[in-house]
């Protein structure tokens, strides 16, 4: 079975090795089994199913909510080669007509469903066809405890009622212990394997920064950092979302807005260009990017808080899907809270329910405020161990600064109380800086002690040291929508001057990042031109440019400037049918390159990261196993290192001069240097990482003769 595996996965995909637990979840169907898995997105769970689909006789059945993703999967698999079909709403009668002959006729390898078209007719249908697995994707949506709670999941246990001897599989990417408790008992999964693959997305970079001018803070943060690149950036309400969008467009950023409020051809267009087209930036609610399938989307912005953690996290993972470097950027102030909470007091939801919402917020909160590891904290909230430092979020690179607040803080405290804990941030600041004003003059407030003692603090340290006082429940928000704060129990100490109050400072520097790719000039030129070929072909077929290569094929395309039909198909991501269709437009521009100059090549970021924990004695396996990746990547990485000649290869690998000198022997044998030749002569004794270093060392000229 291994061999076949393997062999479908190169012939169709175009990838020579799985990631992580691919294989096992696979073999697990395979065998009949039942899966329960959790692994993050971008870490490849759609091939999961989709390749024993290939290899199980009979039609496999995908069950999944999102719509975009259906359309976007489905034109994958066609450009795959692969016979797929999707049945939802967005169809005509006709068209659902069509997939439902091709199903009868046993013409499909997949068939996508919304879980409302899994009604009793629906069944019927399905149970006159042969069935290789059902996927049910999304799966946190069976669950009360998670973020996307949909009625129709409950009715999906039926699957095993009505065919127990079909596999079944559960998908997700967020999903904490509780919630995937309540997936396996409603989906009558108890008896399934459970596959934890993890939560760590270790390409993308977060920072957290408190609210001053927004927007301009963002337009600062793509400027710097994401000029011309796709991105998201999510606001708290459709308003906001179409006035974000308006003026990004007039500071020269090309922005849409999308919300489920603008009608649906105008939603249609704009999700249509932000796929199609490269370089779109998407202010929008979280109607938008669920289904979403953009790999290169290189950031995700929030200009609002989230309302939870796992909506934070399926959010800022719809960046850098792709694998390549990615960044997470949110903004955030005190009245976010305020006006959360102000939605939750008034909607019409059940009190256990609000109090969730309520302690997900505030854990929200405190990720904003923390001064550890960003990282660490939202892998521990899903119950995953983590390092103290990750190098990937602000806090790391910048350790946060803090000051003595004590008695800044008794000053707010009391201010509180002598104003009636009634008023919110924005009076309580005017009088602590002695601002008059009608109002203060009318409440009399311009006569209290607390008027003006607190000149000495900016306005924003002054925001900064109530949002703190919030987040560590020393007073609380006003929850009957005005916004007032009010004195909490937990403030006494400090009031009575028993105990002292250290905050973190907020800084006002923004970390600067490297650029995504970071190609030697000659490379980058080339990976231009490539993305341009690219863009072309997607255009006459009215698909998205990255349903024929993703980036990252495209920039190993760049580096490894293969010549021929052989060479193209040791580029990760050329398969069979890709290679067929569109091998010789992309050879004939990576045989007009110019020749490679004598420079060294230059890093990926995340080989740099990699190279950095094997500077500090860290093996292969231990950075692979901290950094959530599998040996042979790591042993990628560090082959980007021999390359450019900042690490040996003996310092890298456990290998004898004999059998450096045999696979030197083999590699050299080749018109051109290909590694499967090289492992299938060796019959699998060497990794393909430790070929990949031996490779490079040869090409930088570092091995002797």
């Amino acid at each position: 079975m291994n061999d076949a595996l393997l062999t479908t996965l190169k012939q169709m995909f175009g990838y020579e090795a799985f990631r992580g637990q691919q294989q096992a979840i696979i073999e697990t169907v395979m065998q009949g089994e039942d899966a329960l898995v959790l692994m993050p997105t971008g870490g490849g769970k759609s091939l999961c199913y989709q390749l024993p689909a290939l290899l199980k006789p009979g039609v496999a059945v995908v069950i999944s909510p999102l719509i975009a993703l259906m359309q976007d999967q489905v034109q994958a698999l066609h450009q795959l080669g692969i016979r797929a079909a999707f049945l939802n709403s967005s169809q005509t009668g006709e068209q659902a007509r069509a997939v439902l002959a091709d199903l009868h006729r046993q013409n499909l390898d997949l068939l996508y469903l919304a879980p409302e078209r899994l009604n009793d007719s629906m069944l019927e249908r399905l149970a006159q066809v042969n069935l290789a697995l059902f996927a049910i994707d999304e799966a946190h949506c069976v669950s009360h405890w998670g973020h996307d709670f949909r009625a129709d999941y409950l009715k999906l246990s039926v699957l095993h009622q009505r065919f127990p001897d079909v596999p079944r599989m559960a998908l997700t990417a967020t999903a904490d212990a509780r919630t995937r408790q309540e997936i396996a008992e409603r989906l009558d999964l108890t008896s399934a394997r459970h596959f934890i693959t993890g939560f760590d997305r270790p390409n993308i970079f977060y920072r957290i920064v408190p609210k001053d001018k927004p927007r301009q803070q963002l337009l600062d943060f793509i400027e710097r950092e994401h000029p011309g690149e796709a991105g998201i950036v999510y606001c708290l309400s459709r308003k906001k979302t179409e006035q974000t969008a308006e003026w990004l467009t007039r500071q020269g950023i090309k922005a849409m807005a999308y919300h489920a409020g603008l009608e649906a051809e105008v939603r249609q267009r704009h999700q249509h260009r932000f796929l199609m087209e490269e370089g779109w930036v998407m202010a929008a609610t979280i109607a938008f990017g669920m289904g979403i399938d953009k790999p290169n989307v290189r950031f995700v912005a929030h200009l609002d808080l989230p309302k939870s953690l796992e909506g934070y996290y399926q959010e800022t993972g719809r960046a850098g899907r792709d694998g390549l470097p990615a960044n997470a950027w949110m903004a955030y102030g005190l009245q976010d809270v305020i006006t959360l909470k102000d939605m939750l007091g008034n909607s019409s939801a059940p009190e256990a329910h609000k109090r969730r919402e309520l302690v997900k917020l505030d854990t929200m909160l405190g990720l904003c405020e923390q001064s550890a590891c960003r990282r660490q904290t939202i892998l521990r909230y899903f119950g995953e161990d983590a390092p103290d430092y990750c190098g990937q979020c602000d806090n790391c690179l910048e350790p946060v600064s803090t000051w003595d607040a004590t008695e800044p803080a008794r000053q707010a405290l009391s201010c509180i109380y002598r104003t009636g804990q009634r008023f919110g941030v924005n009076y309580l600041i005017d009088v602590l800086r002695g601002k008059t004003n009608e109002r203060m003059q009318r409440f009399g407030h311009h006569l209290q002690s607390t008027f003006g003692i607190g000149q000495a603090l900016s306005e924003g340290q002054w925001r900064s040291l109530f949002r703190q006082l919030a987040v560590r429940g020393l007073v609380s928000v006003d929850d009957q929508g005005h916004g007032g704060l009010r004195l909490e129990p937990e403030c006494r100490p400090l009031l009575r001057g028993e105990v002292s109050l250290y905050l973190r400072e907020d800084s006002q520097k923004g970390t600067t990042r490297k650029k995504r790719f970071e190609l030697a000039v000659e490379d980058q030129t080339l990976f231009e031109r490539l993305r341009t070929l690219r863009s072309e072909l997607a255009k006459a077929q009215d698909i998205p440019p990255y349903l024929i290569f993703n980036d990252a094929t495209l920039q190993e395309m760049a580096q490894l400037r293969p010549e021929t039909e052989a060479g193209l198909r040791h580029v990760s991501g050329v398969g069979d049918s890709k290679l067929k269709r569109y091998g010789e437009d992309f050879l004939n521009i990576l045989r007009s390159a110019p020749k490679r100059s004598r420079e060294k090549p230059m890093l990926t970021e995340t080989a740099e990261q990699s190279l950095q924990h094997f500077r500090l004695g860290m093996t292969p396996e231990q950075i692979a196993s901290q950094r959530n990746l599998q040996v042979s990547t790591i042993l990628a990485h560090l082959a980007q290192g021999i390359a450019c000649g900042q690490v040996s290869l003996t310092d890298v690998v456990a290998l004898s001069e004999t059998e450096i000198a045999d696979i030197r022997k083999v590699i050299e044998a080749q018109s051109e240097p290909r590694l499967k030749p090289v492992f299938e002569h060796f019959q699998g004794r060497y990794d393909y990482g430790v070929l990949r270093c031996v490779l490079a060392a040869l090409q930088a000229g570092s091995l002797s003769d």
